[in-house]
C-alpha cells in the first residue's frame, strides 16, 4: 500500500513553497497544486532530488475548475491524507473610502471564495475515507494572514477578506466534524519572508519554512484542536527529527487503518 499523500493547494506561493519543503523535510508524499505551471516547475526544481514530490497544474477559483481538480486528484493512486490551502488573493494598498465597492467584491472574489470552492469539492475525498478519532481523522487545514483581527492602513479590503475568511473556517470546522475530519484555520501573526523578499523583511516576520512547519505539526495531531490556532514567530518550530518520527507514524498508522478497512470490507 503506497503511503497516503497531502495535497498543497497554491504550493508554488510563498507560504505554499515553505509548507512543500517542510512536508518533504518530514517524510511526506506531497501532492504540489497551482495555477501557474512554469512556477510548479521552479518549485520542482528546488526539489529535484526528492522523488515524493509531484505536480498538478489546476485551480479551484470556480465550482467547475474545482470540480476537475477533485476528480483528478480522486483518480491518483495514492490516497489523500491530507489537504493544506494556502491560496492568497492579492492586496493592493488603499482606502476603504477611496475605492469603489467593486473593489472589495473583487478582493472577496479571490481571496475568500476560492477557499470554499477548494473545500467543497476536496473535503468530501477526505471524508470518503475518514476514520474515527482524533489522532486518525483525517485533516484541512486553511492559511490565514495576519490582517484578520485588526485593520490594516492602507489594506482594508484584505483585512475585511481574512476576516471573512475565519469565520469561514468556523463554519466549515463544524460541517466538517460529522464526516470525520478535522479542519482548521493557521493564523499567522505576522508577513512571511522567503529569498525573494528577505532584504525587505522586518523583525518579527516568519519564514516560510517555519510556517510550513507549523502547519506540518498540525496535520501530524500535534498541537489543540481549535478551529483556530495562532501561529507566532516566537513559538516557530525548529527541524526536529521527533516532529518527521511523529508525523511518519501518523501516516503510517492512516495507511494501516486503511488497510485494515479494505480487508474487513
Amino acid at each position: 500500500m503506497l503511503s497516503p499523500e497531502i495535497l498543497v493547494l497554491g504550493a508554488s506561493g510563498r507560504v505554499g513553497s515553505g509548507v512543500v519543503a517542510a512536508l518533504l523535510e518530514a517524510g511526506s508524499p506531497v501532492l504540489a497544486v497551482g495555477r501557474d505551471d512554469s512556477r510548479l516547475q521552479a518549485l520542482a526544481q528546488r526539489h529535484a532530488d526528492e522523488p515524493a514530490l509531484e505536480l498538478l497544474a489546476g485551480s479551484v477559483a470556480t465550482d467547475r475548475e474545482a470540480a476537475r481538480l477533485a476528480a483528478q486528484v480522486a483518480e491518483r493512486p495514492r490516497r489523500l491524507r491530507a489537504v493544506i490551502d494556502t491560496i492568497a488573493g492579492p492586496r493592493r494598498s488603499a482606502r476603504l473610502l477611496d475605492r469603489r465597492a467593486t473593489v472589495l467584491r473583487h478582493s472577496l472574489d479571490r481571496g475568500l471564495l476560492p477557499h470554499l470552492t477548494a473545500a467543497r469539492h476536496l473535503l468530501p475525498l477526505l471524508a470518503n475515507d475518514s476514520r474515527q478519532g482524533e489522532v486518525d481523522a483525517a485533516r484541512y487545514l486553511l492559511i490565514g494572514g495576519p490582517q484578520a483581527e485588526c485593520g490594516w492602513a492602507g489594506y482594508g479590503h484584505a483585512s475585511i477578506t481574512g476576516a471573512a475568511l475565519r469565520m469561514l473556517a468556523k463554519v466549515l470546522h463544524e460541517e466538517a466534524l460529522p464526516l470525520g475530519v478535522r479542519l482548521q484555520l493557521l493564523a499567522v501573526d505576522a508577513p512571511v519572508w522567503d529569498a525573494d523578499n528577505a532584504s525587505s523583511a522586518c523583525s518579527g516576520w516568519h519564514a516560510a519554512l517555519a510556517v510550513g512547519r507549523s502547519a506540518v505539526s498540525l496535520v501530524a495531531g500535534s498541537g489543540r484542536p481549535d478551529c483556530i490556532v495562532a501561529c507566532s514567530a516566537r513559538d516557530a518550530i525548529p527541524a526536529s527529527p521527533l516532529l518527521a518520527r511523529d508525523f511518519a507514524q501518523a501516516l503510517q498508522a492512516a495507511a494501516g487503518t486503511h488497510d485494515g478497512d479494505r480487508a474487513a470490507a
